[in-house]
């Protein structure tokens, strides 16, 4: 700004709707085009849905319909609908609405006032109508701007709220919503609301039993024992161990809301646990011998939740209520108490738990030599070999909610590293650079993950070996070539991640880069190609004078075209594991030796490709 020009008129007030479009990160924490499930275009929808939810838990309303198709998503409760007079305040006046209210809402997630302003702002089209009391309430929005405001009229439909809405493509650009991050939003919906039926898509989902179906439903490893259900006022838990697991898996909730980055509820449990079990015993076993391979589930509800982001995705609070008992001595006292009773009621689990803890303590003192070697290694390798070209994000930021856009691309070969290096964005997108074609680890122990040198350094850059809650990379990028060694270069790739960290791809941290496979251009137009229907259609548009180009390999696109490839419009697909999928069935299908089933496909699969440039 012109230092001589300050004056009044360089003073500006927005009002609400230009505030939250002009800045729409300060309300839904980023964009994203739907290919993260943290993506602003979920946040909507949850936004929307947890005012639904909220009828539900104060008794109105046993069902919700979702629907969404071709990006137009609808949401219908059968709560008490929103007072008619108000219809148009709840969703267009900031810091508006029923939760400020602790009486009627005390433990509800959004108490700010925002979500479905937010949802109305940054949607090319919204809708709202209410029912109730015989009458009902509708009124239509394009950018937050009322485009139809139709007068109270009487009704004979049941009551409640149905909200409507497309995401604005000119803030969002070409999204999607991938249904199984949907799918997985309402079976933590149901989970957390027992009883609760939602019907997303003309599919029902429902849960009786809460934490102990979630648990039961995603835990794909063998149990060492029957889950442990525990719950008591404002908390409900769910625990077990697994065999052929190295790591901790958490799933952790606040009031409603999927804490994925955990928070002070999820260090509390993880630190209470270690607590209860070492005094049930009588032993101050190592509290890593302890969690390991453990897989566990916490709800709790707390009055005001603080959450370090408007996505409320990491709990900061420390007191139940403010002014009130810890959080940590609220689990504490919780586990105390019932865990505790519960194991001593059930001695072949708290066997089964000693067993497994004193065979993980076998395991870590016999692999120490090999860790501390391993280290060394890494550390060596780090500082000569170049093997990652970090990002500023690390060297200048230690917060880690800071590093929320942070990239490590995993590339294999010189050219496609080197192109990918100078093309970069070095503040936020890391290169780690493979050796030849990494180990088929199917089956193996995770001492491979310290012997072989590729694994211990990837391991070393992502900064895992203690699990991933000090994770350096949010999203974890596998960039080989679109031929069969690049695609048997992601298979070994993500054997590794299912075999040793399989929470990297659970909690939607892993996807592939989509690089075109072919380039059609003439004087005046280049379009890139990522499939034979692109490339005939961009034939047809520039004509058959065009020059086109096979990309045989990522090593042939240079650092000038790589950067319309990783940069704001990059392409990714992510590694989703279906509700169905068995982690080691997958592995063992697609890695294990001879497997039978797996000849069969390929050979009823087999076709002979055509040249398809010619």
């Amino acid at each position: 700004m012109d230092v001589a020009n300050y004056n009044e008129d360089s003073i500006r007030s927005l009002d609400w709707k230009e505030h939250i479009r002009l800045r729409p990160g300060m309300y839904i924490g980023k964009m994203g085009n739907g290919s993260s499930p943290d993506d602003g275009v979920y946040v909507l929808l949850k936004e929307v849905i947890d005012n639904s939810i909220d009828e539900f838990v104060m008794g109105n309303g046993k069902t919700i319909e979702v629907n969404i198709k071709n990006n137009k998503v609808s949401i219908r409760d059968f709560g008490r609908g929103i007072p008619l007079g108000k219809v148009i305040d709840c969703v267009s006046k900031i810091n508006t609405g029923a939760k400020y209210d602790s009486k009627v809402f005390k433990k509800s997630v959004g108490l700010n006032g925002v979500g479905t302003k937010a949802a109305n702002a940054l949607s090319s089209y919204f809708k709202i109508s209410s029912v109730r009391e015989g009458k009902s309430k509708l009124v239509e929005f394009k950018q937050g701007e009322i485009i139809n405001d139709e007068p109270i009229q009487e009704n004979t439909s049941r009551r409640g709220t149905k909200v409507t809405f497309i995401a604005d493509e000119s803030l969002f650009g070409k999204y999607r919503f991938i249904s199984e991050y949907v799918e997985k939003m309402m079976w933590n919906y149901c989970y957390l609301n027992p009883g609760l039926t939602i019907i997303y898509n003309n599919e029902k989902y429902y849960s009786e039993n809460g934490l102990f179906d979630l648990l039961d439903q995603n835990t794909d490893a063998e149990k060492l024992y029957p889950i442990i259900h525990l719950s008591s006022n404002d908390i409900e838990v769910a625990i077990t161990h697994c065999k052929s697991q190295y790591s901790e898996q958490y799933y952790s909730f606040v009031n409603g809301q999927h804490t994925v980055q955990g928070g002070t509820h999820q260090g509390a449990f993880r630190q209470a646990l270690v607590k209860t079990i070492r005094e049930f015993y009588g032993k101050n076993y190592d509290a890593s011998d302890i969690r390991q391979a453990i897989n566990a589930a916490i709800s709790i509800k707390v009055i005001e939740p603080v959450f370090e982001s408007q996505t409320k995705t990491k709990l900061g609070s420390a007191e139940m209520e403010p002014g009130g008992v810890t959080v940590l001595t609220f689990i504490q006292d919780f586990l105390k108490k019932q865990l505790d009773n519960f194991l001593h009621k059930n001695p072949v689990t708290a066997e089964a738990i000693e067993e497994k803890i004193k065979q993980t303590e076998h395991e870590r003192k016999a692999m120490a030599g090999v860790k501390k070697l391993a280290r060394e290694r890494a550390k060596k390798a780090n500082l000569h070999n170049k093997k990652l070209r970090d990002c500023r994000v690390h060297y200048n930021d230690q917060k880690q909610e800071n590093r929320a856009d942070s990239t490590l691309f995993i590339t294999e070969g010189d050219s496609a590293s080197g192109s990918i290096t100078k093309t970069r964005d070095i503040k936020t997108q890391a290169v780690f650079s493979l050796r030849g074609k990494p180990l088929n680890s199917f089956g193996l122990t995770k001492k491979v993950v310290y012997e072989n040198e590729e694994f211990n350094l990837l391991q070393a850059a992502l900064n895992i070996e203690q699990g991933i809650d000090d994770l350096r990379y949010n999203k974890i990028v596998i960039a080989t070539d679109a031929d069969v060694d690049g695609m048997h270069i992601r298979l070994l790739l993500l054997t590794f991640f299912l075999q040793f960290f399989p929470e990297l791809v659970k909690e939607g941290h892993v996807y592939i880069l989509e690089t075109p496979l072919f380039r059609v251009r003439n004087k005046k137009k280049t379009i890139y190609c990522y499939s034979e229907k692109d490339r005939r259609e961009a034939l047809q548009e520039i004509g058959n004078s065009a020059e086109i180009t096979r990309f045989k390999g990522l090593g042939e696109i240079s650092p000038s075209e790589f950067k319309y490839f990783i940069g704001s419009d990059m392409r990714l697909d992510p590694v989703i594991l279906g509700k169905e999928s068995k982690v080691q069935d997958l592995l063992k299908y697609f890695m294990g030796k001879n497997s039978k089933e797996r000849q069969d496909f390929i050979i009823s699969n087999l076709r002979v490709e055509e040249d398809i440039i010619n």
